[in-house]
């Protein structure tokens, strides 16, 4: 019998019962019955978690776990392969044929029976193992809002460097007090330059991200993945579904026309959106006094985005937030510690950020140092450090690199970063020749779609990681209106039943109408008022349908949002605008950064089957015998 000490504690094992685990763990052929609990915690522990349970960072050889350099090769850059899912295997662990022979082992003898056996036994006992530990499995976190999420199948173990971006990403801001200061500033600068806004209050439920501004005609509205308007405010009033057709029937959203649309890619444009909509409404009312200039939306929005420029550039809301920072940030402590796993897996870590010297060390070390172990600094996590980078153009061309050599933030002209060092400006080109890691094998994480996902995406095929906090509310609000959506999707269900037959019993009232037989004997021999009063009834049960089905669908994501509903969703079947973003350009995204810890270093995200409109027939026939099928398929033709 082996034993552990506190297992549940992820204590370490005891030296003789780890030794005798692993002898006959690796003598033994792998059983097609379930295992007794103690061996299985022992195997799978030493096995499948390589021993790394200890919560001691002692690196002497007796509480060190195993030595991978002895019982594993490394894959590397030169020689790696690539999967069956086009993934490269750079990274992966492989047996050392020549351990396992030392011990007598025969590694084929170790796996007897059919593959698909030993496969399904395994995966059974991992996930027992996992719910004892109290880890979820990749299955059970993909149901979770501190889930990991993949829309392009990603092999961390092939992941040479990680960069971060700050803002939003590694620093998460209390959004209502830090907007809510922004738009304080804005205010104050608008109204020194004579706009009116007294009796204005920041009201963050207003927008939300992933909206789009239609600068031309002072409009917020939300779209769908194919661009097309699916609710939209003026100024702060919602339009109804008749006055969007209207005004957006002809139109699509491109948002390549910089000039007209502003996508909200981040929780920064919220103060600006909302300052913008409430001034529309100024304007229309005609309080914004003339000598102002004729102001058409676009001005409008023109003169918002400098008196909120302004307030970033003149330091006036930085100096606040340096100064009392825990009014304004959100602490998350389990952050340090899931960079820490990817530093000791051998992952380069970088900090990109926009923000200056002073301000990234200040927000850097009140987030970070008070979470990291052994007196380590924030500084010593990452291996490069890169300020003011002036992100999109960080990605799209070249600028001069200067190291940040003093405390005061002095600096001097340099060519090529180092291990350790702090940097000002330059471009990812630098970042990639000084690590010599290139393309792929670059993941980039940030809470902007444009200027840190799609930029790194499109320039230099970095693989990319979107941060989107909403993402945890939105889960919850999904979860909570389960209910409400399986009773729409059922109205809806008997509505398109219902309307079929009417569709059926109208064409052969048409039919009658120039002589010719209904698609079937039934429907041609009813006669003319048991027709006639068929699609009057079906024609009510269908407006009273509508009647009961419209409400909900506008209160569809009210527990989200009440104006906008859900991130993710435009109408209640389609995915908008901001999701097929985040889809194009994120191949994973997430809440927050911490949730890497409740993952590994060596995770092998996968995307999921994204299904097509003919996916639901594939269903219905794989439901069915050759036979119902064949005759659906004759009644069909």
């Amino acid at each position: 019998m082996y034993t552990t000490e506190a297992l549940g504690n992820f204590s370490v094992f005891r030296e003789t019962s780890v030794s005798m685990a692993a002898t006959n763990y690796l003598r033994s052929p792998v059983r097609i019955r379930p295992m007794s609990r103690s061996i299985l915690s022992s195997k799978n522990l030493l096995w499948n978690y390589g021993m790394k349970c200890q919560c001691s960072s002692s690196t002497s050889s007796s509480s060190s776990g195993v030595d991978e350099k002895s019982v594993f090769s490394l894959t590397s850059s030169s020689k790696y392969e690539v999967d069956y899912l086009g993934e490269k295997t750079k990274g992966d662990l492989n047996v050392k044929v020549e351990h396992l022979e030392a011990f007598g082992i025969d590694s084929q003898a170790t796996l007897k029976g059919p593959i698909e056996e030993v496969a399904r036994v395994e995966a059974e006992e991992a996930e027992d193992l996992l719910r004892d530990l109290g880890i979820p499995t990749p299955f059970s976190s993909r149901q979770s809002p501190r889930g990991i999420f993949c829309s392009r199948t990603l092999n961390l173990r092939s992941i040479s460097a990680i960069g971060y971006d700050m803002d939003y990403t590694l620093m998460h801001y209390n959004v209502i007090a830090w907007e809510g200061r922004a738009y304080d500033y804005c205010m104050e600068n608008l109204k020194k330059v004579g706009f009116p806004v007294d009796g204005l209050a920041f009201d963050p439920d207003l927008v939300i991200r992933g909206l789009v501004i239609d600068k031309e005609k002072g409009n917020l509205v939300k779209a769908d993945r194919f661009g097309y308007v699916k609710r939209a405010m003026h100024g702060t009033k919602m339009l109804s579904n008749r006055a969007v057709s209207e005004m957006y029937g002809r139109e699509l959203v491109d948002l390549r026309k910089e000039s007209r649309w502003e996508f909200l890619n981040t929780l920064f444009s919220v103060s600006e959106a909302v300052a913008y909509m409430q001034m529309v409404d100024r304007l229309d009312d005609g309080t914004i006094a003339a000598q102002l200039g004729p102001l058409d939306y676009k001005g409008l929005y023109k003169a918002v985005g400098r008196a909120l420029f302004r307030a970033h550039v003149e330091g006036q809301l930085k100096s606040e937030i340096m100064s009392k920072p825990e009014l304004f940030v959100t602490p998350d402590p389990e952050l340090p510690l899931a960079l820490l796993d990817q530093k000791e897996a051998g992952k380069k870590l970088l900090l990109i950020t926009n923000s200056d010297y002073h301000y990234t060390d200040k927000m850097m070390q009140h987030s970070f140092n008070r979470f990291l172990p052994n007196d380590m600094g924030w500084r010593d996590l990452f291996d490069i450090v890169i300020v003011s980078a002036r992100k999109p153009e960080f990605f799209q061309m070249s600028h001069p690199m200067y190291e940040v050599v003093t405390g005061e933030g002095l600096m001097r002209p340099c060519f090529k970063a180092k291990t350790g060092g702090l940097y000002s400006g330059g471009s990812a080109q630098m970042v990639e020749n000084s690590l010599n890691i290139h393309g792929d094998e670059i993941l980039y994480v940030g809470d902007h779609i444009y200027t840190d996902v799609s930029q790194s995406k499109v320039h230099l095929r970095w693989r990319t990681a979107l941060i989107c906090r909403e993402l945890e509310e939105e889960f919850s609000a999904l979860i909570h209106s389960r209910g409400h959506r399986a009773s729409l999707v059922e109205l809806i269900n008997q509505k398109e039943v219902i309307g079929d037959l009417f569709n059926q019993l109208r064409l052969a009232s048409q039919r009658r109408t120039k002589g010719r037989p209904a698609q079937t004997l039934a429907a041609t021999n009813l006669d003319d008022q048991e027709l006639s009063e068929s699609m009057q009834k079906l024609l009510i049960v269908m407006q009273r349908l509508d009647q009961k089905i419209a409400p909900m669908l506008e209160a569809d994501g009210e527990l989200f949002n009440k104006r906008w509903g859900f991130l993710s969703r435009a109408g209640f079947w389609d995915k908008s605008h901001l999701m097929r973003q985040i889809e194009k350009y994120a191949d994973i995204y997430t809440s927050r950064v911490s949730n890497f810890l409740h993952y590994t270093p060596f995770m092998y995200f996968r995307s999921q089957e994204q299904t097509l409109a003919h996916d639901s027939y594939s269903y219905y026939c794989s439901r069915f015998n050759g036979s119902a099928v064949d005759d659906e398929v004759d009644f069909m033709l």
